[in-house]
């Protein structure tokens, strides 16, 4: 890994942690830790080029069916790919099927990029990533595998005190807040060789008095209704958020983004 280097391209690949959900813009759009790190990347190198790919709520399947070769075709300098946590957060899931796709995925992307960057995505503090751990953790020990085989680089996120906290998720617990997707481009960008600009990005906020009973009850509730009731309700029935959404930003093109 190069110290400081520069690079002239990126594109971003996976669901939507990639996508950049909750990271929400006045207008609306998400921006997230791939633009952070694009603007970034961007102000270090006069025509920088920046595609993202994602699209919430994308399985592993297709993420390499719509994603990785439209990637590979792009011959970019970094290719960053996430996927796989949604398949494990599945009532059943094959992990020999998923594990085989990232495969795929790895071994088309490497040759095709100076460096391909993979992650182990962070997990909130909290009864679901309890129970769905052992999955987490056996697809985060084949992308340890495959970074190995195929020179790719990881940032560990799950390994972060910060990302655990609770007050780095959105209301919905799924995605992280603007801080937590601020954090995870400042994970990326030093694991990439780049000067740190925040030393201290996986250290926790300072501890604060929690809700009261009634508030964490009330708010238990509320959660229930707008988000995990009708997240069960497209797994149950195979649907998902991004059905029908495009790819964030599809073509390769120069990006002047957020550099923060």
């Amino acid at each position: 890994m190069q110290t400081n280097p520069t690079h002239s391209s990126l594109v971003a690949v996976g669901d939507s942690f990639t996508e950049g959900m909750s990271d929400l813009l006045p207008d609306g759009s998400y921006r997230g830790w791939a633009d952070l790190l694009a603007g970034r990347m961007a102000a270090r190198a006069p025509g920088f080029r920046y595609a993202n790919l994602a699209v919430r709520g994308k399985l592993i399947g297709q993420i390499v069916a719509e994603q990785v070769d439209v990637a590979a075709a792009m011959n970019a300098d970094v290719i960053t790919l996430v996927g796989g946590l949604n398949d494990t957060l599945r009532p059943k899931c094959d992990m020999g099927r998923v594990r085989g796709l990232l495969e795929e995925a790895v071994e088309k992307l490497a040759p095709s990029c100076r460096q391909l960057v993979l992650m182990r995505s962070p997990g909130r503090q909290g009864p679901v990533l309890e129970r769905f751990r052992p999955r987490m953790e056996e697809l985060f020990a084949c992308v340890d595998e495959l970074a190995e085989r195929h020179g790719a680089i990881v940032v560990d996120l799950y390994g972060a005190p910060s990302l655990a906290d609770p007050r780095m998720w959105d209301v919905d617990r799924l995605h992280l807040t603007g801080e937590g997707h601020r954090r995870v481009a400042e994970a990326v960008w030093q694991t990439l060789g780049y000067d740190a600009e925040d030393a201290e990005w996986h250290t926790p906020m300072a501890a604060t008095l929690p809700p009261g009973w009634v508030t964490r009850r009330v708010t238990d509730v509320r959660f229930a209704r707008q988000y995990l009731l009708p997240w069960i309700g497209r797994r149950l029935t195979g649907r998902s958020s991004g059905d029908g959404l495009p790819a964030k930003r599809p073509e390769l093109l120069p990006f002047e983004g957020p550099a923060a």
